[in-house]
C-alpha cells in the first residue's frame, strides 16, 4: 500500500508507523488520520505483531493539527464539521482500544494533536532532545480531543497547567509528570524490552487488559461528544478563523503585531 503522510514498515513482531511530513513538521492532516488506520487495520490483522510504534521523521515526532491547511479550509460554510475533530477523537480512541502494544518513540519536537498521540500510546519513549506542548491558546483554540487522554495519562491539575501556560517542557519534566515512561537514547532498546515480555502475553489478554482499564477510568462517548462540539465551536469563531487565515496566506502568527492584514484584502 503506497501512503502519501506516513511510511511503514512491518517486520514481524513490531509495525513501525513513521510521520512523514517533514516539510509540514509532521502536522496532522485528515488524510494522515484516515492513512493511520489503514496502517493500524494492517497491523491488527496481523498475527504476529505484537508492538505498533509510532515515531516521526527529521527530529520532529508531531506538531498536531495542519494549521495552514486549516487556514486554506476557513472559507467552507461548515469547517467545523468536516475538520478533524471527530476523526483525530476516534484515532486516539482506538490507540488505547487496539489488541497490540502502542509506543510512541519520540525523537524531537511534539506539540498539540502529537501530544495526544503520545497520551492515547501505551508506553511513551523520549530522547534528551525532545520537548513537549500545548500552543493551542495562543492560537484561540483548546486542545479538546487531547485533553481527555492527556487527564488520564497525566491527571488535571498538569493537563491543565500545559493548556494555559503554552510553555514547553523539556524531557525531564516530562517524565516528571508521566506524560512519557522513560528518557532514553536507545529507543528502539526500550522498544525491544516491551516485546520481550508481550511474546509471553496472550493476545486475549492484551485486550481484555485495555477493556477493563478502559472501564475502570472511562472517556464516555459523552465526553467525546462535547470535545468535537468543542472544537467545531472554537473553529467557527471569528478570532481563530481570522488567525488561521492570515498564518495560511501571510505566514503571520496571531502574537505577531507587524503587518495586520483583513481577511479577504
Amino acid at each position: 500500500m503506497i501512503y502519501q503522510t506516513i511510511l511503514v514498515e512491518n517486520s514481524r513482531a513490531i509495525f513501525k508507523i513513521t510521520l512523514n511530513r517533514p516539510n509540514h513538521q509532521n502536522s496532522i492532516t485528515n488524510l494522515m488520520i484516515s492513512e493511520l488506520h489503514q496502517a493500524l487495520n494492517l497491523a491488527e490483522q496481523d498475527s504476529e505483531c505484537k508492538v505498533v510504534t509510532i515515531e516521526g521523521a527529521n527530529g520532529i515526532y508531531c506538531t498536531g493539527m495542519d494549521l495552514e491547511e486549516a487556514g486554506h479550509e476557513i472559507n467552507i460554510s461548515d469547517i467545523s464539521s468536516q475538520y478533524m475533530g471527530e476523526p483525530f477523537f476516534q484515532l486516539l480512541r482506538r490507540l488505547t482500544e487496539m489488541p497490540k502494544v502502542v509506543i510512541a518513540k519520540v525523537d524531537g519536537r511534539v506539540s498539540g494533536g502529537g501530544i495526544g498521540l503520545v497520551a492515547a500510546s501505551d508506553f511513551a519513549f523520549a530522547t534528551e532532545r525532545s520537548e513537549f506542548s500545548l500552543p493551542e491558546a495562543l492560537w484561540g483554540l483548546l486542545p479538546c480531543c487531547v485533553l481527555p487522554f492527556l487527564m488520564r495519562r497525566i491527571g488535571f491539575q498538569k493537563s491543565y497547567t500545559m493548556t494555559l501556560s503554552t510553555l514547553p517542557l523539556n524531557a525531564k519534566q516530562a517524565a516528571q509528570i508521566h506524560l512519557i515512561d522513560d528518557i532514553s537514547d536507545n529507543l528502539e532498546l526500550q522498544v525491544r524490552k516491551i516485546l520481550f515480555r508481550q511474546t509471553k502475553v496472550h493476545e486475549t489478554t492484551l485486550s481484555d487488559l485495555k477493556s477493563f482499564f478502559a472501564k475502570l477510568h472511562p472517556i464516555p462517548l459523552s465526553v467525546e461528544k462535547e470535545a468535537v462540539i468543542e472544537l467545531s465551536r472554537l473553529m467557527a469563531s471569528p478570532h481563530v478563523q481570522n488567525s488561521l487565515y492570515q498564518y495560511a496566506k501571510y505566514g503571520q502568527f496571531p502574537w505577531e503585531t507587524a503587518t495586520i492584514h483583513d481577511k479577504g484584502n
